[in-house]
């Protein structure tokens, strides 16, 4: 039992990775790098699919296509060949280290147990366009002001601009998508 605690607290050291997997195939990777004893952090959400003739409750990941995971450098080999992984997330031929507080934050998110799903990646400064509602149509920038979600509605000519608060539900990502890919596949 020592043994196996010291393994665990040596594993704490370790930083969390990403693997990108192939579609479909979190959960078989998952087990798979488990039984390659590799520390391994699949959070997923609980959706109801609906089919014509019926219904059925599914865990899906929160994140498709990816698996956290807390290894040394040298289990790289190990989480490469596991059957499912296409590679690891990286920069630079590096793997990229997610910070430890990231991690807890969603593993926290995850065992509250309250309502959860994803969500498209936003950050302040990105064009959006609120789906529905009174501003229904709406094109401006995202920002956050005192914890809430706000659009900024610009009048060039004027060099003025206004800001007004929107639910973070009804709006969507628009424009070039400059920011989508910036973490590259080792």
């Amino acid at each position: 039992m020592a043994e196996l605690n010291g393994e665990m607290a040596q594993r704490e050291i370790y930083p969390w990775h990403a693997a990108y997997t192939r579609h479909q195939h979190e959960k078989c990777v998952a087990d798979g790098l488990v039984g390659r004893g590799v520390e391994v952090f699949l959070p997923v959400y609980d959706a109801v699919r609906r089919w014509h003739d019926r219904q059925k409750r599914l865990s899906l990941p929160l994140f498709p296509c990816y698996v956290f995971f807390r290894s040394d450098a040298a289990r790289r080999m190990k989480v490469l060949s596991t059957p499912g992984v296409h590679s690891i997330v990286g920069f630079g031929g590096q793997p990229a280290v997610i910070e430890k507080c990231q991690i807890d934050a969603i593993r926290a998110a995850v065992e509250s147990r309250l309502p959860i799903e994803p969500h498209p990646f936003l950050r302040c400064g990105d064009r959006i366009r609120v789906k529905f509602g009174p501003l229904a149509g709406v094109e401006g920038i995202l920002t956050r002001k005192r914890g809430f979600t706000r659009l900024v509605l610009s009048a060039d000519l004027l060099q003025q601009s206004i800001s007004v608060e929107v639910g973070a539900e009804c709006i969507e990502k628009i424009g070039s998508g400059e920011s989508f890919a910036t973490a590259h596949a080792l």
